[in-house]
């Protein structure tokens, strides 16, 4: 009997949704939990499990349409899964061959192979907090033949761009991503059959089969896993979150991701009384890091087009995240700008006369690579700035080590990559790698571990003139200098009065 699957209560004057992704299409068989569509209200994006098991006989909805509580998404048979519903095992699909005498499969044991299983190609772990990236540009197609290490396609992260390299060797069988698409971490990517391997196959042997006795599945339980590294591309199979439909809706209905709720429950079920419990834990921690960000309601803005001819272009990841860092870094810590100016007419002579030699080692000598090394030398002497605000636990994180970053604006948006142990390196040292980071940031080639672990960041918007501005604290760290562009002003010295070079510098 055919039977109506609606979309559910969403929570409190939540009337409707919209239909991000629908997972399951007309035919498809889909047991109890497994997650049907995604849905997007203007609170958050949540997945819509089964709360049956069956096969879909009709799906009623199309991604990007609007949908309404009640309102019918599938038509869908409730029914056991039968043996032949369920996917071939690789036994089964050999003896879904003709079938050979005994005497035929002795002789044919040692012949009979068949490919490795096909792998699917799922996307990475990214990093901490990093669950989507968007496909910028696919270098694979069907049927090609990959190696081992060869660039298989590319992806942008809120933090950087970075190439996807193969593990192994094999031939593309199928491509699910297209450029320019959104893929959550975990997301089948593509489909391959490794290549070099092969199993044996177990002679077919004639004999009667009774009908396969069907049990109900247990429900699936999850295991933590452990953050791989970002290369690792083969990532572990995606299992449903064991939790019922009921304690599912309560999540749903109060803002939370289920998939981020450690269970109690016998296998690490999942139970109302846990979702509860996560709950709390993130509205305290929510309060302590200065939740008042989030109060803030933004106003929606007018009707440009009603004045004059416009252009809307969506920001990229880089642009998005650097406008929710910034805003708020800009609101949870309390700034304050010292401004100051530094006679640099000496260095800027002793720039001159040793730009050459740093070219000719494949570096640039600026003024910020000179203050890369000046920076690291006034962290040693004022720790305070070479420190962390610690305010859940009331305490001061001071760091031993001299970690600067440099905002390099690049194409996609402000980037701030690394210069990792500035302490240890010399002015040639630091020009070279300064040069080669600020080149990988403009190209998009920087990678996660380019852009972490800073202590201290440095701004130059001398390429743009100006005289001060105050640049933003990039948190967690506590103070970044700001460098303008030098100019010559007379500066009396004594009683004399000379044309100096002056550099403004200022630091919140």
């Amino acid at each position: 009997m055919t039977k109506e699957f609606k979309l559910p209560e969403l929570g409190e004057n939540i009337e409707r949704a919209k239909i991000v992704k629908i997972l399951v299409k007309e035919g498809d068989f889909v047991e109890q939990d497994q997650i049907l569509f995604e849905l997007e209200t203007d609170k958050a994006t949540v997945e819509v499990p089964a709360d049956f098991s069956g096969v879909i006989k009709s799906v009623e909805v199309k991604e990007g349409e609007d949908a309404e509580v009640n309102q019918r998404i599938f038509t869908y048979e409730e029914k056991a899964k039968t043996q032949k519903e369920e996917d071939p095992s690789p036994v089964e699909e050999v003896q879904k061959k003709p079938e050979t005498t005994d005497g035929e499969n002795a002789s044919m044991s040692q012949q009979n192979k068949k490919p490795v299983d096909l792998i699917e190609l799922k996307m990475p772990e990214l990093g901490e907090n990093i669950n989507e990236a968007t496909i910028v540009k696919v270098l694979i197609k069907k049927g090609k033949k990959i190696a081992k290490d060869e660039i298989l396609f590319e992806i942008e992260t809120d933090k950087a761009t970075i190439e996807v390299p193969a593990e192994f060797s094999g031939i593309v069988k199928e491509v699910k991503i297209t450029e320019g698409a959104k893929v959550s971490v975990g997301e089948t990517v593509a489909i391959i059959e490794p290549t070099g391997t092969a199993v044996e196959e177990k002679p077919v042997i004639k004999e009667e089969r009774k009908p396969p006795e069907v049990k109900p599945k247990e429900p699936e339980q999850t295991v933590p896993q452990k953050r791989e590294d970002l290369q690792a591309l083969i990532a572990k199979p995606h299992k449903l979150v064991p939790a019922s439909p009921s304690v599912r809706r309560f999540a749903r209905e109060i803002g939370i991701d289920i998939h981020q709720v450690r269970g109690s429950g016998p296998g690490g079920r999942i139970k109302i009384e846990d979702v509860k419990k996560f709950a709390k834990s993130l509205n305290e921690s929510l309060t302590k890091g200065g939740a008042a960000l989030f109060g803030i309601a933004p106003e929606p803005l007018p009707d440009f087009s009603k004045f004059g001819e416009i252009e809307s272009l969506p920001m990229n990841n880089v642009r998005r995240k650097t406008a929710r860092h910034l805003s708020f870094a800009w609101q949870t810590i309390p700034h304050v700008t010292q401004f100051d100016e530094a006679d640099i007419t000496e260095l800027e002579a002793l720039r001159k006369k040793y730009s050459g030699y740093v070219s000719a080692k494949g570096g640039k000598l600026t003024i910020t690579a000179i203050l890369l090394k000046i920076v690291a030398s006034a962290l040693k002497k004022f720790p305070n700035f070479n420190a962390s605000v610690d305010m859940e636990n009331d305490s001061i994180i001071y760091k031993k080590y001299y970690n600067i970053g440099v905002a390099v604006d690049t194409p996609k948006g402000l980037l701030v990559p690394v210069i990792r142990d500035a302490n240890k390196k010399n002015i040639l040292e630091l020009s070279i790698e300064l040069t080669e980071l600020s080149q990988k940031a403009r190209k998009g080639k920087v990678t996660l571990e380019d852009l972490q672990g800073g202590n201290f960041s440095i701004s130059n918007l001398g390429g743009i003139g100006g005289t001060y501005f105050t640049p933003v604290v990039n948190w967690p760290e506590v103070a970044i200098l700001g460098v303008s562009r030098g100019v010559y002003k007379p500066v009396y010295r004594g009683d004399v009065l000379e044309k100096r070079l002056i550099l403004p510098l200022s630091l919140s």
